[in-house]
């Protein structure tokens, strides 16, 4: 055997990272993927002329893909582009009001003044304050693994940690924001940056206030060909660095013996490796390729994030009003998150997010056309009766966009395709269909997402959105980085 050989499962983004860096240090990698493409939940599909990006939407730090590009010395520019959206999202309130958050803090600035009454430097103010979060805390804890002592023993770290504000760990989200704005409709907005990773802002910590500044400060942008160009450079890539791709290959079991890893199996087959990275969800790595009850059983005392309920239209119209990003909001955010993590259902009137890809490039749509991709967060899968749910909130969907946009939506929509928890857990493997494994609707729980690594089994790590730093595209490059440099730093020690 070769005695670099690394075997990556699954072909998400963190996977494909993974698997390209793992390659450039001189491994021989091969990548296990059970569907018959690569991409895990950033794939796409074409129906009657339209082309859906079917997962992820948003696109920011596009640094974390160009630093791959050039660590594996390519020019991304003949594998990807991407440009600046000016206008982030578009928000719709219930009454009435409309918010544009522009990428030019004066022009949002201007918007939160004059349509919402917002004190002048509110918004400077709150982004400076995310900027520095960021800066000092996140950059720290986002690009290393929280279980490593060395870590903690970070140049930076104390400097760091004299920057925690109380309001950070000890204040709801929803809090922290009330204490920055005055207008309901400013907290909302703010409050919304907790479902980007699968969390409800009145129990996530006010640590989330962090999120917006990927966004406002570091910028929004739209990669050429829609989110599918991401899986698309990554594939290319990984190929060009000398990894191999199975399809429809997936693997049963992974094979260690006396605390090291020996290899996998796939179609009753051995396949040896000295190091495996999944980058499957972490609870089916242990309870299905690990037949590690107790440690999977272990990890579902922590609350599942939220999954998603998406409707893929082919709309036979324009609608002008509308932008890449729109929002429409619920009347009653608290009572909708009380709904989606309490009562494990979703209310009957639903936050809709609806992204438009045609707006940013022809040929997504037929001439004259949009291709709407239109979402609501809704509980993991526990069970319940998707089948009513689902026939229920197409109707709620439906009423509040009619309502908001004044309009007659279902006449214009000539093509259809739906995405529930149960379908995403099964084309993707994430457990209960939650897209960000465990949620972060408590104080410390982002200390508690699992490790990029076992102490029990040597040559074994982990990747992608349910392990550390988290859900969501920017993290799960940033997972990679941490399992790699993992397997480096271990491989260099073993060799001493």
């Amino acid at each position: 055997m070769h005695s670099k050989k690394a075997i990556i499962i699954g072909s998400g983004v963190a996977g494909m990272a993974a698997a390209t860096r793992l390659a450039i240090q001189g491994y021989q990698v091969e990548v296990f993927e059970s569907n018959a493409y690569p991409g895990g939940k950033l794939s796409m599909f074409e129906k009657d002329g339209y082309r859906f990006d079917a997962g992820p939407s948003l696109f920011t730090q596009p640094q974390n893909i160009e630093s791959l590009f050039e660590l594996a010395g390519e020019p991304i520019d003949q594998y990807f582009n991407y440009s600046s959206v000016e206008i982030g999202c578009r928000y719709f309130f219930e009454n009435g009001k409309t918010i544009d958050a522009h990428s030019d803090p004066n022009l949002f600035t201007d918007e939160l003044v004059t349509k919402l009454g917002e004190k002048a430097g509110s918004l400077k103010k709150y982004l400076d304050n995310s900027g520095k979060l960021y800066k000092n805390i996140g950059e720290i804890f986002l690009d290393n693994s929280l279980h490593k002592w060395q870590t903690w023993c970070h140049g930076r770290l104390t400097e760091a940690l004299k920057t925690i504000k109380p309001a950070y760990v000890f204040s709801t989200l929803n809090k922290y924001n009330s204490s920055k704005f005055s207008s309901p409709e400013a907290i909302q907005l703010f409050n919304r940056y907790a479902t980007y990773n699968g969390s409800n802002p009145f129990t996530a910590p006010g640590m989330l206030s962090v999120i917006p500044h990927l966004e406002y400060n570091q910028g929004v942008f739209y990669p050429a060909g829609g989110m599918i160009s991401i899986t698309n450079a990554l594939y290319k890539l990984a190929i060009k660095k000398g990894v191999k791709f199975h399809f429809d290959s997936s693997v049963s079991r992974i094979i260690h013996y006396e605390g090291k890893i020996v290899g996998v199996v796939v179609n009753e087959e051995n396949i040896p490796a000295s190091v495996v990275i999944s980058n499957g969800d972490i609870y089916f790595t242990y309870k299905k390729l690990l037949n590690h009850l107790p440690k999977a059983q272990k990890l579902l005392k922590q609350e599942r994030s939220s999954s998603a309920l998406i409707f893929y239209w082919g709309i036979k119209s324009e609608f002008p009003e509308l932008q890449l990003h729109n929002i429409l909001f619920s009347k009653n955010y608290k009572e909708e998150f009380k709904y989606i993590f309490n009562k494990k259902t979703v209310y009957a009137d639903p936050t809709i997010y609806i992204n438009i890809t045609s707006k940013m490039e022809a040929g997504l749509a037929p001439q004259g056309r949009e291709n709407w991709f239109v979402m609501i967060n809704v509980p993991a899968n526990n069970g319940q009766d998707w089948e009513q749910i689902k026939q229920q909130a197409r109707i709620h969907v439906i009423e509040k966009i009619n309502r908001l946009l004044q309009t007659s939506i279902e006449p214009l929509i000539e093509t259809e395709e739906l995405l529930d928890p149960v379908l995403i857990e099964s084309r993707t493997g994430s457990y209960m269909g939650s897209l960000y494994g465990t949620s972060s609707n408590s104080k410390l729980a982002a200390f508690f997402r699992p490790a990029n690594f076992t102490n029990y089994i040597k040559g074994l790590y982990f990747c992608g959105g349910s392990v550390h730093p988290g859900g969501g595209i920017p993290l799960c490059f940033k997972s990679a980085k941490i399992a790699t440099d993992l397997v480096i730093a271990d491989s260099k020690k073993a060799a001493h």
